[in-house]
């Protein structure tokens, strides 16, 4: 599930606690849930990878735009809705892929996409297949992986209740997967094991993907209204860094955080960053147009703001509270979000949120 103001999934360390869905691992129509295929396509170093070329890329990300609408706002849908979308996009993106990629290039994306699952490709289908995995492995497979999300979810739980601290857990969750990785090796065959490699190719690192999140939808102008001198479309704004705050004028937390956004507008505007206020009414002040605009004026505003009186931005972005800020990067693709007051009982959420854009200014 996608966490707010965390990355929700770091592909190569194949944590089965981290996934999109909320799925058991140890189930094959789990694994074809996974959003592996959804989030590394669109990273540059994937790109390099696959040999794509300029022309390649545009086409490829013309096949993530198909896409992106439905898999972002799948992010706030019950577990079996969201894989179910996730299957289905997966599917379709596939599809493109397939017939814009060249033969080799396309194998390349499935090696790939088989070493972002780490030991549990095992229950892809295709792989499955493969390696002709017979009904008792499968069984010995699922009892092992539901025994390491077992221990993964005690250490993060021990981590949520300040048992442990962060390298603890970090240390702990390397033993389970190291565990299972020799638990795998117990389970396959020799013969299994040797076709392992033609299946997955050279080791692509991982650490190298940036990007993993839906290129931002664009401002909608249908039923909202600019109350700000300055108007913006998303794809104008290719080259810059973007700050999208959601925020509703009478709400306290959203106004704990207007100092931030003044800030960050003053401090790095020069820079490349460009903030966006989308004020979405919760009372009925906030649905007044007039009052709005005086509070825009009042709160110091001077980047553009966008009144959402009908939702439409809100939906669009499947946003769910106030305040919640969004940091896009100088492609277009969302890379960090935050819910919330910032600073929330001293977390240094402002200052984070301001490293990341110093990060994305810098790319």
């Amino acid at each position: 599930m996608f966490a707010a103001g965390l990355v929700y999934l770091t592909i190569g360390t194949y944590s089965p606690s981290v996934s999109m869905g909320a799925e058991t691992a140890a189930d094959t129509a789990a694994q074809d849930s996974q959003p592996f295929l959804l989030q590394m396509i669109r990273d540059d170093a994937v790109h390099q990878e696959l040999h794509l070329d300029k022309s390649d890329v545009e086409r490829v990300e013309q096949a993530i735009a198909e896409v992106d609408p439905r898999w972002w706002t799948s992010r706030i849908k019950p577990p079996q809705q969201q894989q179910s979308e996730i299957r289905s996009l997966s599917k379709q993106l596939r599809s493109r892929l397939e017939s814009l990629l060249d033969q080799d290039q396309f194998r390349r994306l499935t090696e790939l996409e088989r070493q972002a699952h780490g030991t549990r490709m095992v229950l892809r289908a295709d792989v499955s297949s493969e390696l002709a995995i017979t009904p008792d492995q499968l069984t010995r497979l699922k009892v092992l992986f539901e025994e390491t999300d077992a221990e993964i979810a005690s250490i993060q739980k021990d981590l949520k209740d300040k048992k442990i601290d962060a390298q603890q857990a970090a240390r702990e969750m390397a033993t389970e997967q190291r565990n299972e990785r020799q638990g795998l090796i117990e389970i396959l065959t020799e013969d299994q094991q040797s076709k392992i490699g033609p299946l997955v190719g050279a080791t692509f690192d991982f650490s190298q993907v940036k990007r993993t999140y839906p290129r931002a939808p664009d401002f909608i102008t249908e039923g909202s209204d600019w109350i700000s001198d300055e108007k913006v479309e998303m794809p104008e704004l290719r080259g810059k860094v973007v700050a999208v705050f959601f925020y509703a004028f009478q709400c306290i937390n959203c106004q704990r955080n207007f100092p931030h956004y003044k800030a960050w507008h003053t401090d790095m505007a020069d820079d490349g960053l460009v903030v966006v206020g989308i004020q979405r009414p919760e009372t009925s002040a906030e649905h007044d147009i007039n009052k709005v605009r005086s509070a825009m004026v009042e709160d110091g505003f001077e980047f553009p703001v966008l009144f959402d009186g009908d939702s439409n931005n809100w939906n669009a972005w499947a946003n769910t509270m106030w305040p919640t800020t969004y940091l896009i990067d100088k492609k277009g693709y969302v890379r960090r979000w935050w819910q919330g007051e910032m600073n929330w009982q001293g977390t240094p959420g402002e200052q984070q949120m301001r490293e990341s854009i110093a990060t994305l200014l810098a790319e």
